[in-house]
C-alpha cells in the first residue's frame, strides 16, 4: 500500500490460498475479489481486481495491514498468535506518519486495532463491534471505522453486501482526509 496513507484497511492474516500464496495481502482469493471492487468503486484503487503481486494493482491513500503476521490453522487466529503478533502491527502502524483512521474488516482486526491503540496510548480500550461505527481515541491517535470481514462467509450469506462494504470505504476515506 501506499507509506503516506492516512488510512489503513486491517484484515485478519493472510489466507492459504491468498496472500500467503501470493505475498501480498487480499490477494489472488475470494475476499481479496470482494474488497478489491469495492475499493476501486470508492475511489482508492487503479483497478478492480488483485490477481497477484506483479497485477499492477495500486492504491490511492489507503494501506492495507493484517493484525496476524502467519496462515492461522482453520482461518482463525489463536489469542496467542493474536497476542505474538501485536507488536509487529505497533510497530508497522508507527511507520506510517500521516495515519488518521484504521478501518478494521471483522471482529478480529477490531480487538487487534483496540490492543494497538492501546499499546499506543489509549485510555480507552473498549468498544462493542458494529459494522459501520466510528471509535475516537483522542486527537493524538488515529479514529476507527469497522466492517464486516469480506470473507465468502460474510458475502455470500449477505451479511456483507457491496454497497455496504463502498459505502463504509467512502466514510473511512472521507474521515481520514478530514
Amino acid at each position: 500500500g501506499d507509506p503516506d496513507a492516512s488510512l489503513v484497511l486491517l484484515g485478519l492474516a493472510p489466507a492459504a490460498h491468498g496472500g500467503n500464496r501470493t505475498g501480498r495481502v487480499f490477494t489472488g482469493d475470494s475476499s481479496a475479489t470482494f474488497l478489491t471492487e469495492a475499493m476501486h468503486k470508492a475511489g482508492m484503487a487503479n483497478q478492480p481486481n488483485s490477481d497477484h503481486r506483479d497485477d499492477g494493482l495500486e492504491f490511492t491513500g489507503a494501506y492495507i495491514a493484517a493484525a496476524v503476521r502467519c496462515v492461522p490453522p482453520g482461518d482463525k487466529p489463536t489469542p496467542e498468535e493474536q497476542k505474538a503478533c501485536l507488536p509487529y502491527l505497533v510497530r508497522e502502524l508507527r511507520t506510517l506518519p500521516n495515519l488518521k483512521v484504521i478501518l478494521a474488516l471483522g471482529h478480529i482486526a477490531f480487538r487487534a486495532t483496540l490492543q494497538t491503540l492501546s499499546e499506543m496510548g489509549s485510555e480507552k480500550v473498549r468498544g462493542k463491534f458494529l459494522h459501520g461505527e466510528v471509535y475516537r481515541f483522542g486527537p493524538s491517535l488515529p479514529m476507527m471505522v469497522t466492517s464486516y470481514h469480506p470473507s465468502p462467509r460474510n458475502t455470500n450469506t449477505g451479511v456483507l453486501t457491496m454497497d455496504a462494504l463502498v459505502k463504509v470505504l467512502k466514510q473511512a476515506k472521507e474521515l481520514s482526509q478530514s
